[in-house]
């Protein structure tokens, strides 16, 4: 029997792995695996615990001795929870986590054995990672790095098979302090856009002193069972089918899509929930997607650097949920072609240490012009930086999702919804430096209603869409770290509210009143990025051709959209807010290409290995048998027209062989060229030279697939991976 049906059979015998029971209190099991305010408060002294507060809220640098007391608090919670060791977790350039675990375990002076934590084992430790992606900012001979801790992020506990780790989210830097992950540029990135949005609330609300960003992401994934998993080598080298015909159903019926979640996938949700609520993360939503077994989570919203945390770590913790289960987890943004792919939307609002979402209009109209400040600046700073957003979410993986008739194409453009276009349209128009100027248009700004309430439809096809109180940006890939496109937001609407802050100031010197000064430089950025937005269907040709008239730019692939990185206005955006120096951008910029580089090779790799020999030797083995057939059948002289058939089919398999057999010696060559290219030519190589021949092999190798018998057929199909559960 061959893997394939060795694999269905384990598949149809597989006994159901028993759950847990999920309590229906949620809140008695919530963060009790996380060092939190709770945690903190009950071992921690309250004059230093509020000493740690005030300096994290700040920002400052802990003092030795508070990271002693912090660390030693840290260390007995841990122990009395039956942790054995500790490790800083990390967010490397690889795009997802990073651990070195040490023991607490260490000997006194006496050669005693002791569990022992100190200030400097938290604040710092050098894990090397001489092997992580660097971009050229450190050599493998000077390769020291270092980690930091992030006390705005809560230490957590891991427990792997009842082995438990006490881990530390930190930064990753040089030894000069330069980035090696996503997480300082996020925080970077937070703290700028701080600074000028304060400035900007002080407008209209002096009671405000300090902000945040929330963010709200949304995790779409694959499940497939791991006895198919197993024979299939594309799924485990590179995360997706880089061969296979679509199945005769696929989710035309859309009979998938939130209906009844099967008992076996049940389970496994309930499981990794209670996981997730252990470690603090508010998992609320779970359903079924559009695409046959795939599925997803989403959360309550939280303070941004957190949400990234909790969503890498969700990330770990679903794959290794899922082996209990006897499953896979398959985040690829395209892991079967002809189906939709995964995303993970990214719905990101800032919110004020008085409690206002600064993007929600309220219910008191009187404030709605600090509303609309916020609301329109971010329109402004999409469009003004649209490229680099979009060169946040790019990779080889996304390049399968953007622009196909699935989710949000490559050009960015922004949905607001009648109302709201309604209102700016009027505003563009209607509004001068008059009193009575100032007066219409606080008139349209008190007619808008609570836009929570979805007074407009949601437009699905758009990259950047307002639904209500945030702005859902729906481009970002399943595979991503929520960090790039965070940091991206974060920097361009910082300094777009700088911007509008001195605009303002210059025309308040003039003698302007603060709300006509406001008005006008709204009604200025109205006018200047009216091209960004569209309320239309972001899938018709149309748009696209509407698009380029328009000015906007449309990077369909990842080297292209990453050349947004390397434009001079770009690295000085960078340098002045203080996101990442010209060097640390550059570096960046070279690990995305090289990352780019390497995927679309392992992946061409594959496919020719499989193809050459697993394909082949199937299609050859039932041309064989056909030509017997053929041989046997003229032996009986009954004439051409009863082998006609087969011989049409050996021909036709023939083409195929033959077509499989090129392409993979074509793919090898363009490889051995590329390689000796730069990172940013190698990438467009292999972009534009090896992708064109995967697509051309895999034509052949499909269309091989329902010409050959199907006991020889050695690949799992679609119809067994998207059906069989």
């Amino acid at each position: 029997m061959s893997s394939r049906f060795n694999a269905l059979d384990l598949l149809s015998n597989r006994e159901n792995i028993q759950t847990s029971v999920l309590t229906s209190r949620v809140s008695e099991m919530f963060g009790c695996n996380v060092f939190n305010d709770k945690a903190m408060k009950q071992y921690l002294a309250p004059k230093l615990y509020k000493q740690f507060k005030s300096i994290s809220d700040s920002g400052e640098s802990l003092s030795r001795d508070l990271a002693d007391h912090v660390a030693e608090s840290m260390r007995k919670w841990a122990l009395q929870k039956e942790v054995t060791h500790y490790a800083h977790w990390f967010q490397p350039l690889t795009g997802r986590t990073a651990e070195k675990h040490d023991s607490f375990f260490t000997l006194n002076g006496n050669g005693e054995a002791i569990e022992e934590f100190t200030g400097n084992e938290l604040v710092q430790q050098e894990p090397d990672g001489s092997s992580f992606p660097g971009g050229g900012l450190r050599s493998t001979f000077e390769a020291r790095g270092y980690t930091a801790w992030d006390p705005t992020s809560p230490a957590f506990i891991l427990d792997v098979n009842n082995q438990k780790t006490l881990c530390i989210p930190t930064i990753f830097v040089t030894y000069g302090g330069q980035a090696l992950d996503y997480k300082l540029p996020l925080l970077k990135s937070q703290s700028f856009l701080e600074k000028s949005a304060i400035d900007v609330c002080q407008l209209f609300d002096n009671t405000i002193t300090k902000i945040h960003v929330t963010l709200g992401w949304e995790q779409e994934f694959f499940l497939i069972d791991e006895a198919l998993y197993n024979v299939r080598p594309d799924l485990m080298m590179t995360g997706r089918t880089l061969l296979g015909r679509l199945a005769p159903k696929g989710q035309q019926l859309d009979d998938h899509y939130f209906g009844s979640i099967p008992e076996r996938v049940y389970a496994y949700m309930t499981d990794l929930e209670q996981e997730c609520y252990k470690l603090g993360i508010p998992l609320r939503t779970r359903h079924n997607e559009v695409a046959p077994s795939q599925y997803e989570f989403a959360p309550i919203y939280e303070e941004v650097n957190i949400a990234v945390d909790h969503n890498q770590l969700l990330m770990d913790i679903m794959e290794r949920v899922a082996i209990r289960h006897k499953l896979r987890v398959l985040f690829h943004e395209k892991p079967y072609a002809g189906v939709n792919g995964s995303g993970k939307h990214n719905n990101w609002s800032v919110a004020t240490n008085t409690g206002k979402n600064l993007l929600s209009p309220g219910k008191d109209p009187g404030k709605n012009l600090q509303f609309l400040t916020f609301f329109v600046n971010t329109i402004y700073a999409v469009y003004k930086y649209a490229d680099i957003l979009r060169a946040s979410v790019t990779s080889a993986s996304n390049d399968h999702r953007l622009g196909a008739n699935e989710a949000p194409p490559a050009i960015i453009s922004v949905f607001i919804g009648d109302a709201l276009s309604k209102i700016l349209n009027e505003i563009e128009k209607g509004i001068d430096l008059t009193d009575d100027g100032v007066k219409q248009a606080l008139n349209l700004l008190s007619k808008i209603p609570n836009l929570q309430l979805d007074n407009t439809d949601r437009n699905r096809t758009s990259p950047f869409a307002f639904t209500g109180n945030k702005f859902e940006i729906r481009m970002v890939g399943s595979t991503m770290n929520c960090a790039a496109p965070m940091t991206i937001m974060n920097m361009i609407v910082g300094k777009q509210l700088k911007e509008f802050y001195q605009d303002v100031q210059i025309l308040m010197a003039n003698n302007s009143s603060k709300d006509q000064a406001v008005l006008m430089v709204l009604k200025n950025y109205i006018t200047e990025s009216k091209a960004i937005r569209f309320e239309g269907d972001g899938y018709s040709r149309e748009w696209k051709d509407e698009a380029f008239r328009r000015g906007l730019g449309n990077f369909g692939d990842t080297p292209r959209a990453l050349d947004a990185f390397a434009d001079d206005q770009t690295k000085s955006l960078f340098v002045e807010t203080g996101i990442l120096s010209e060097d640390e951008l550059e570096a960046h910029y070279d690990v995305r290409l090289d990352e780019y580089a390497l995927k679309i090779q392992i992946e061409s790799r594959t496919m020719a290995e499989m193809s050459v020999n697993q394909i082949l030797p199937a299609a050859i083995m039932y041309q064989n048998t056909l030509i017997e057939n053929i041989l046997s059948l003229k032996e009986l002289n009954l004439g051409e027209q009863t082998y006609k058939a087969q011989l049409e089919l050996v021909e036709e398999i023939s083409g195929h062989i033959n077509s499989i057999k090129q392409f993979a010696y074509s793919m090898k060559q363009e490889r051995e060229a590329a390689n000796k290219l730069n990172s940013k030519d190698k990438a467009f190589a292999y972009c534009d030279k090896i992708i064109p021949l995967m697509e051309q092999l895999r034509s052949s190798a499909d269309q091989l697939e329902p010409l050959v018998d199907d006991e020889l057929w050695p690949l799992v199909k679609y119809r067994e991976m998207l059906f069989v559960r």
